[in-house]
């Protein structure tokens, strides 16, 4: 179902976030997020003047993970932020190295990135980038799933996850069966 219109308006904020996900040719994958703020008025901060369209915000990090989901490599940069000060948040980004995305993830990670070890923004990249990987490495987890087949068939990774991948619902009863848990 559709949203409904809105009320009559004036935009004030505009936050683009752009996240890529690549294969690269050693085997790892890159994951890059990029997030720009922007305000529709002129504003100063910390008294520098901010004209219209100006980046309040503009940050971007790659992590590079295996397909195991281990994260092997992290960095991140602060190109724009509110306070000359805020460059240093993006440092700690490098302590995501070890991690390996799967439940807990983001618990993990806030715990070496959130509060004042790091940059509010770039830990709010998290959900995204690691939804994106699992979207990025979907063609090699196939291939990898092939030549195993011989083992038998995997448990899908997004099994109750989400609505649409409910152990109980329609499309898991429909593709696999076998982890099917409805009536």
């Amino acid at each position: 179902m559709p949203i409904s219109p809105p009320a009559p308006r004036t935009k004030l904020h505009h936050r683009a976030i752009n996240v890529e996900g690549f294969e690269r040719e050693d085997g790892l994958f890159d994951i890059e997020c990029e997030l720009i703020d922007t305000k529709t008025y002129d504003f100063e901060i910390g008294g520098n003047p901010r004209p219209v369209g100006t980046a309040l915000h503009h940050m971007r990090a790659r992590f590079t993970a295996n397909l195991d989901f281990e994260i092997v490599a992290a960095e991140a940069e602060t190109v724009s932020g509110p306070f000359s000060l805020c460059s240093g948040g993006a440092d700690s980004f490098g302590r995501l190295v070890g991690l390996v995305i799967k439940p807990g993830f983001l618990k993990a990670a806030n715990e070496r990135l959130g509060g004042i070890l790091g940059c509010t923004h770039i830990r709010e990249f998290l959900q995204q980038m690691a939804t994106v990987m699992f979207q990025t490495t979907y063609p090699a987890r196939m291939r990898r799933e092939a030549e195993n087949a011989h083992l038998g068939p995997p448990k899908p990774r997004l099994l109750n996850t989400c609505f649409a991948h409910n152990s109980a619902g329609e499309m898991v009863k429909e593709r696999f069966p076998e982890y099917y848990t409805g009536p």
